[in-house]
């Protein structure tokens, strides 16, 4: 039998306007949506996703550089790492990386169809499914307003709440991370994430007036490349310290987790380029004895947390669903409940952009 190759990539970017805004100048993100033909009529859908800057380049990598190298290739995940070396000249992480993840997806969506198997299965299914935290990008709101959502958290009977860090004046920050500990008690996980808007100093000093707060862990409070800043900083802080929204690489994961910088990695499914590399950052974080909190998208997060035995945290930004925010043909099949994140039974990814 022939072996399926590719016969035709179609890219489509799509915006999407937010139920709710991340920031005053955030109101839409960007999806970049791989529709992907073989040779025996086999069509993968994947995507690629930017929330405000890049799409464009991204959509402009996929169709010229991604597609020209991709046609004609065998149509399996294993293309990944070709695929990488052959872009790796444009730069090893973001923009390649980010568009790559389209081609990743759309291949591992062909591979769940012709299996007949959704991705969590056709990974290995370990767990009927993992402990779901409410999210929000924040920090614009009144503490009303933040007080209401978290209210609304645990009314879900979430069993964990993140919240964004970082105003001008600390004393704002302790005074919202108070009122948010009071609303969600002792007994749930209380994040917050501070988007690498300080530097060593204003972070060492943050931690020691958050540690009453029996937090979590503190996200990416320094620039996600100081690895001699995190270092320091978790030395010192008696706070777990958690990153890697921004690290592209399994080679930038096993230099952060090496040096001591992280205590929980936090790799974004489309920008390390996918499942194929995700699954290597996975395996080194286990190999290492680093938790594992895969960044945002629960339609992909939930599945591939389900392949773990370990407790893995799933993130729900609050509105930010692609059901939720009605661009998808039908629902992905996970279902989100009880606290928790179960992943369906629905062939591939699941995910089919209207």
């Amino acid at each position: 039998m022939t072996e399926p190759r590719i016969q035709r990539i179609d890219v489509r970017p799509i915006r999407v306007p937010l139920a709710r805004a991340w920031a005053p100048d955030v109101r839409a993100v960007s999806v970049i949506e791989v529709v992907l033909h073989d040779t025996d009529g086999g069509v993968g859908r994947g995507f690629s996703w930017t929330p405000s800057i890049g799409a464009s380049a991204v959509a402009a990598l996929l169709r010229d550089d991604v597609t020209t190298f991709a046609v004609g290739r065998p149509a399996e995940p294993a293309l990944w790492q070709a695929a990488w070396e052959h872009l790796h000249e444009a730069g090893g992480g973001g923009i390649t990386t980010i568009a790559l993840a389209g081609l990743d997806l759309a291949l591992w969506d062909l591979a769940g169809q012709r299996a007949g198997l959704a991705l969590a299965d056709l990974l290995g299914r370990r767990t009927p499914s993992q402990p779901v935290y409410g999210s929000g990008v924040n920090l614009h709101y009144t503490l009303d307003e933040l007080v209401e959502q978290v209210r609304r958290w645990v009314a879900r009977g979430l069993p964990g709440a993140k919240i964004k860090v970082g105003r001008p004046d600390l004393a704002e920050d302790l005074d919202r991370v108070a009122a948010v500990r009071e609303v969600l008690g002792p007994d749930r996980a209380l994040m917050v994430d501070a988007n690498q808007r300080w530097d060593l100093a204003r972070a060492l000093a943050a931690a020691e007036s958050l540690r009453p707060f029996d937090l979590a862990w503190l996200e990416e409070p320094l620039r996600a490349d100081d690895t001699a800043g995190y270092v320091a900083l978790r030395r010192e802080a008696g706070i777990r310290i958690a990153q890697g929204e921004n690290a592209h690489t399994v080679h930038r994961f096993r230099d952060l987790i090496d040096a001591g910088a992280v205590d929980v990695v936090q790799p974004n499914i489309v920008r390390v380029g996918g499942i194929t590399p995700y699954l290597a950052i996975a395996a080194l974080a286990a190999e290492r004895g680093a938790e594992l909190a895969p960044h945002l998208l629960l339609e992909l997060s939930a599945q591939v947390a389900a392949t773990r035995s370990q407790r893995t945290w799933v993130e729900d930004v609050e509105g930010a669903r692609f059901d939720e925010l009605g661009v998808l043909v039908a629902g992905t099949g996970i279902r989100v409940g009880d606290g928790s994140a179960t992943p369906g039974t629905r062939p591939g990814l699941g995910i089919r952009f209207a």
